[in-house]
């Protein structure tokens, strides 16, 4: 496995767009539009490739200020899951983020994949909430910068 920033607006860049849409997107029933995208044209894309060079997993870092960043779009391919890509895509964009001299990381976790980032450190910031029409909670940790 490779993890790896890659550009918008490239092969690599679709082929990770065709991922989200199937993991995130398509079992709600949503799309991406052209404005969504167009507002990641700034942001720090990062995806795992497989053996076979195929994109198994992506992880979306948005700048919000010259603090914290936001950690989006973490999606790891169905017939990949349980093998260690989530964590190191994580652990990966903790160590760039850091790089970058980012103070903190935070976002917004599926109440399901709470245990998945308490289990790396991420601490819960306030109150559960709605998103997408499911369970979130905020979520941050320090980058150790």
């Amino acid at each position: 496995m490779v993890i790896c920033q890659i550009s918008f607006a490239t092969p690599e860049f679709d082929e990770a767009l065709a991922l989200r849409t199937e993991v995130l997107r398509k079992p709600l029933g949503m799309v991406y539009t052209l404005d969504q995208l167009a507002d990641e044209w700034n942001n720090i894309h990062i995806a795992a490739f497989g053996d076979g060079g195929q994109v198994s997993g992506y992880l979306n870092l948005t700048p919000l200020n010259t603090i914290s960043v936001k950690m989006r779009q973490v999606a790891v391919a169905s017939e990949e899951q349980g093998k260690g890509i989530g964590v190191a895509m994580v652990s990966y964009s903790e160590q760039l983020a850091a790089m970058l001299q980012f103070k903190e990381i935070v976002l917004h976790a599926r109440k399901t994949a709470v245990p998945f980032y308490l289990k790396l450190g991420y601490e819960i910031v306030g109150d559960e909430f709605e998103e997408v029409s499911i369970p979130h909670f905020k979520m941050k940790k320090e980058t150790g910068f």
